[in-house]
């Protein structure tokens, strides 16, 4: 790991099509129709690299998402895309999206740890549980799992995970040509795991990866989200509307820690930001204006019905919010639902400007101004205890990512807030986190140890 120095902020690039505004492949400077154009990815990684990021990262959902009529959505599985990028790029991290409701543990450790070989230790996993109907539907269920049952199968399955890629010590293979050896078959060990959720033999079919895991990254807010955050996840992406708000999920995330025996260093919390960036303020508001106005009201309404659990259709755009569910009756994102509907009542929001609003970001944050505003804004989020970093949502790509790469973090790093170069190579050194022993190894050295 790299040598301790000055806190600085982690950036993570989340990359999503013609950008993050629901309304971007309408703009002029987007290209849509290179969405399943491995070029067109390419460029947007190397963009990221050359910025110094920690990493790209890439959502999923096992649903095509929204009013396809409306949006340039679909596009390429995320680990297969991340596969393809790694061989033009050498330090940028690579996090992709992977539903523990969906999929299988062996599928999933087998798919990282190769990840990771291909890119000598850049991968991470995004621990995400599914969330919509759809989703299940493409899965032979006519509902979806319970929100509670969802997360205690994601706990299982990531013991599952880690203890897979532990089943191979990192010193298990001994190449010894002349005795016919290729590995010690002690240090390669099955886990016979049998358990509510799973019953997994193993060992994993794949050598022991350089980062040992990949980095597990989590999304969820609600209260079950929070608490898997605090036991397994190194970063979490999250969605805050103001810094009182960001403060205080950063201190009830950070203070759950120690009851699994972690310390605050151990987890990075990263708000999603979408910047809208211009030379002048005036430019970039009115670049978020020329956005709003692509708008089409019937998708918004859609994917705003999705978030809230309540079908808004046929419902007058400049009227307010109907009576919602409570947060106990969503099955679906409860954190997302919760921050939405306090955000319309706490400024009185109609249909149409509550659209608007989610138009960039859908629940994160959307700012638009100079670049030097923009750095100020990520720096006063960073040093006030409401971020160790963000997850930048770029409204428009290519553009987007350039604007941010070649004048905002210039600034950051004039202002010593974030690294001129890579220190390290894996992901978990840009992170600041340590490689994880396997627990295989672990558990003889305890064993050694112990008196006779």
């Amino acid at each position: 790991m790299p040598a301790a120095g000055p806190r600085r902020l982690h950036l993570n690039a989340f990359l999503m099509n013609a950008g993050h505004h629901d309304a971007a492949w309408r703009h002029p400077r987007t290209q849509p129709e290179r969405l399943t154009d491995l070029r067109y990815f390419q460029h947007l990684a190397q963009t990221a690299e050359r910025g110094k990021l920690d990493s790209i990262f890439f959502a999923d959902g096992l649903a095509l998402w929204g009013k396809v009529k409306h949006n340039a959505l679909g596009g390429f599985e995320p680990l297969t895309l991340l596969s393809a990028l790694a061989t033009v790029t050498e330090r940028i991290g690579l996090i992709a999206t992977v539903s523990t409701t969906f999929n299988e543990p062996f599928h999933t450790a087998r798919k990282f740890a190769s990840l990771d070989h291909l890119s000598g230790g850049r991968a991470g996993w995004n621990i995400v549980t599914s969330g919509t109907v759809d989703e299940a539907r493409n899965f032979g269920q006519d509902e979806h799992l319970e929100h509670s049952l969802r997360y205690d199968r994601a706990r299982e399955f990531v013991e599952v995970a880690t203890k897979l890629w532990d089943s191979w010590e990192d010193d298990a293979v001994l190449l010894d040509r002349v005795r016919g050896i290729y590995v010690d078959a002690g240090k390669v060990q099955p886990l016979d795991h049998r358990g509510e959720h799973f019953a997994v033999q193993g060992p994993l079919n794949v050598q022991r990866s350089p980062q040992g895991y990949p980095l597990l990254v989590q999304a969820g807010s609600s209260e079950d989200g929070k608490e898997f955050a605090a036991q397994y996840a190194e970063a979490v992406f999250t969605a805050q509307q103001t810094l009182a708000d960001g403060q205080a999920f950063y201190k009830d995330v950070k203070h759950r820690l120690p009851r699994y025996g972690r310390s605050e260093d151990d987890l990075k919390i990263l708000p999603g930001i979408c910047p809208v960036i211009g030379a002048t303020e005036a430019e970039a508001r009115a670049l978020e204006q020329e956005l709003t106005d692509l708008q089409v009201p019937e998708y918004g309404l859609a994917q705003l019905s999705g978030m809230l659990g309540t079908d808004l259709t046929g419902l007058p755009l400049d009227g307010p919010l109907p009576a919602l569910p409570e947060e106990r009756d969503i099955n679906g994102n409860k954190s997302r639902f919760t921050l939405v509907a306090e955000l319309a009542r706490r400024d009185g929001l109609t249909l149409r400007e509550l659209i608007a609003r989610l138009g960039g970001g859908r629940g994160h944050r959307v700012f638009a101004g100079t670049p030097e505003q923009v750095a100020d804004q990520l720096e006063e989020w960073f040093t006030q205890g409401a971020a160790d970093g963000f997850n930048v949502m770029p409204p428009h790509l290519p553009g987007g990512l350039e604007d941010f790469v070649d004048h905002v973090v210039p600034i950051l790093q004039e202002r010593g807030l974030f690294r001129t170069e890579y220190s390290g190579r894996t992901l978990r050194e840009h992170y600041g986190l340590p490689r994880p022993a396997g627990r295989l190894a672990s558990a003889v050295t305890a064993t050694e140890g112990q008196p006779a």
